[in-house]
């Protein structure tokens, strides 16, 4: 099984924030992040709205990115911007899964 077209790598991350934490600053924050450095070919994020709670583990926000190629991926985070930011995302999280890789297209976009 081989990657995609384009042999782009996604960035996976499912939090659970800390009880008491401000999501929409941190939400800016990291569109302020992907924003300001070029490597990211794309960014989305969404918050659970139809999961139940054994499903979900209390998981509630998820964050993905698109790079093009594995040394983006790898120059992103070591990038100052991502170092930066990562100490105000990780203050935030109670729970946190990451998961990168390259991602195999099965139905592109129309």
């Amino acid at each position: 099984m081989g990657a995609g077209a384009m042999g782009e790598i996604k960035h996976l991350v499912v939090v659970k924030f800390k009880e008491g934490a401000v999501v929409e600053d941190i939400v800016k924050g990291m569109e302020k992040l992907v924003s300001e450095v070029d490597l990211v070919k794309s960014f989305e994020w969404g918050q659970d709205s139809e999961g139940p709670e054994m499903l979900t583990q209390g998981f509630t926000h998820s964050f993905s990115m698109t790079f093009d190629k594995k040394e983006d991926y790898a120059a992103f985070q070591s990038h100052p911007n991502h170092v930066e930011y990562s100490a105000t995302f990780s203050a935030a999280i109670e729970k946190i899964v990451v998961l990168c890789f390259p991602s195999v297209c099965v139905k592109p976009a129309v």
